[in-house]
């Protein structure tokens, strides 16, 4: 019999399944602490006279004002990133200077219920994306003990002061969970697993910072 919550892996030997989540603080600091953070979604145009051929699409920025808002999920249908921009620096195109955070391709949700243990001392596991107004004795997503705390700590708390998040020293805390359904491959030893997010510039340079590095020398070699 094939059981419901999880694997054999092996003739008598379940796995559960099971999620692992991540957490990264990024004490952005771009081109100083005066930041601010775009919400970037693609959205395609109405059909009409200013989409021809009905294949015309672009980008759509949304300003995160403050914590209440900021909360945010990964949306791979719209290919959502997050833009952290200095609005007091641009570049040579007249862009305001920043840095693009990018999902992976793990942003799976928690699959528990409000109530649930988990979610009470693992609150940022809620959302993928947190800002926060910068404090220095915010340090752990969790608060500072995440088994022995004895009351809810952390990210989704912390917002609830609702801070301003315009041109101001914020922190951006970056989550994502590895949903593992497990396969018998995994089993003795689960092979390595891939798992995480980028960080871009995103206007940060004039153009391609690789375009000065010299390419190595060629050594000539010849036998007498």
């Amino acid at each position: 019999m094939q059981p419901t919550h999880g694997v054999l892996v092996a003739p008598q030997l379940y796995a559960p399944i099971h999620q692992h989540y991540f957490n990264f603080r990024l004490d952005l600091d771009v081109d100083g602490p005066g930041n601010s953070v775009y919400e970037v979604d693609t959205i395609a145009d109405p059909v009409g006279p200013d989409n021809p051929y009905n294949g015309s699409y672009r980008p759509q920025s949304t300003l995160i004002t403050n914590q209440l808002e900021a909360g945010r999920d990964a949306d791979p249908a719209t290919g959502r990133a997050w833009l952290v921009v200095n609005p007091s620096h641009r570049n040579a195109v007249g862009q305001p200077t920043g840095y693009k955070i990018m999902p992976g391709a793990d942003v799976a949700r928690p699959f528990a219920h409000e109530g649930a243990s988990l979610l009470r001392r693992a609150g940022f596991i809620r959302h993928n994306l947190w800002i926060t107004a910068y404090d220095p004795k915010q340090r752990y997503a969790s608060g500072d003990y995440i088994n022995q705390n004895p009351a809810p700590d952390g990210l989704d708390q912390w917002i609830e002061r609702d801070h301003s998040l315009e041109n101001t020293d914020i922190v951006a805390w970056y989550s994502f969970g590895v949903h593992h359904i497990p396969r018998p491959e995994d089993w003795p030893v689960m092979p390595v697993a891939y798992a995480g997010f980028m960080l871009k510039p995103a206007g940060f340079f004039e153009q391609n910072p690789a375009m000065d590095v010299a390419p190595p020398r060629l050594r000539h070699q010849c036998c007498e």
